[in-house]
């Protein structure tokens, strides 16, 4: 199971770091195995409140986009791994684990200047995340159309005799083609092979007794040649299909044969090769995708927290990850220490 984590904000009154240290007691004390890691957020261009405000509502749509592609990706990922049977890795980011990249934050200032407006750092992350997703949905399409080819020709293969491909079940020594005498293939249910067996040769004149022979046989058909004389074979082809008997239409042909072969193996090198290069590329982007994310919740914070707290931006933002069972005491740590901050806020504009 995926760790959660939780990225809060809680007000400065004194000093951050003081703010830190009786966070820390305070998660050391009631909750000690919950990890506690601060979220480093570099100061950001405020603008007006009103863009802050205009900027708000947006952000949430965006989050939920962002984590959205993440976790499509990374389905992705379990996807070809399972079907590749490979070992499963851990992702990462920037060359580190995911979870070191998140507890371990750092703003990319070269990626995203911080003296650029909020707004076109948002839209810029944004336009670099739908830019990942319709790449993905390009590759993930060619892989499938691959896959999908390769299926069909499998069915043609492996399917029911009634519609399956029947040239790797017949040799050439099985057909017999004259310029009187022609071979023609039955499909025989499996409980019906005793009456095909004693009643072929009766089914039009200029049937070659016991001409018949088994090729195959899967769980519901057999696969019967019968040999005759080519001016009687429609008439052979009506007669069968009224006792029940289906015959198809078949021409062996070595180079078709080959053709098809050769087609299957491609197709196979193409999905391995297809399979490969997209896992390859998922694992890129995921660390592309989670690290464009990072920095969009640590703008999302700055935001909300310039919006909660007011100017001029002073909170400390750090990064939890309690237990399902710790949740609940977590969380009335984090708004013990809020209330401690707002009384104490309260009593200086008092004063």
């Amino acid at each position: 199971m995926a760790t959660k984590y939780w990225v809060v904000s809680l007000t400065v009154q004194n000093s951050t770091s003081t703010l830190w240290n009786q966070l820390r007691e305070q998660i050391s004390k009631h909750s000690f195995d919950t990890p506690l890691y601060r979220f480093n957020i570099p100061n950001l261009r405020v603008g007006t409140l009103d863009s802050l405000l205009s900027l708000s509502d947006d952000l949430v749509k965006s989050n939920t986009f962002m984590e959205g592609v993440s976790h499509k990706i990374r389905r992705q990922i379990e996807e070809l791994e399972r079907v590749s049977g490979v070992v499963s890795s851990s992702l990462t980011v920037d060359g580190v684990p995911v979870d070191s990249y998140l507890t371990r934050f750092v703003w990319d200032e070269a990626k995203y200047p911080t003296m650029s407006p909020l707004k076109e750092i948002v839209d810029g992350i944004h336009g670099q995340v739908a830019k990942i997703e319709d790449d993905l949905k390009v590759r993930v399409s060619e892989y499938n159309n691959i896959r999908s080819q390769l299926n069909a020709i499998n069915r043609k293969q492996s399917g029911s005799l009634a519609v399956r491909d029947l040239s790797n079940l017949v040799k050439p020594e099985d057909i017999i083609t004259s310029e009187h005498l022609t071979t023609l293939l039955a499909i025989v249910s499996k409980y019906s092979q005793k009456d095909w067996l004693s009643s072929y040769e009766t089914l039009t004149n200029y049937v070659v007794p016991r001409s018949s022979k088994k090729l195959y046989e899967d769980n519901e058909y057999a696969l019967y040649t019968v040999t005759l004389f080519s001016r009687v074979a429609d008439n052979f082809r009506t007669s069968a299909r009224d006792k029940g008997f289906q015959i198809r239409d078949f021409e062996y042909s070595q180079e078709s044969h080959e053709s098809r072969k050769q087609e299957l193996e491609k197709l196979m090198e193409d999905q391995e090769s297809s399979r490969a290069s997209l896992l390859q590329w998922c694992y890129s982007s995921y660390g592309e995708v989670f690290s464009s994310w990072m920095h969009f919740c640590a703008v999302r914070v700055f935001t909300e927290s310039i919006l909660r707290y007011g100017l001029p931006p002073s909170f400390l933002s750090c990064v939890l990850s309690p237990s399902v069972k710790a949740e609940k005491k977590v969380r009335s740590i984090l708004e013990g220490l809020s209330e401690s901050t707002n009384r104490q806020r309260l009593l200086e504009n008092r004063g």
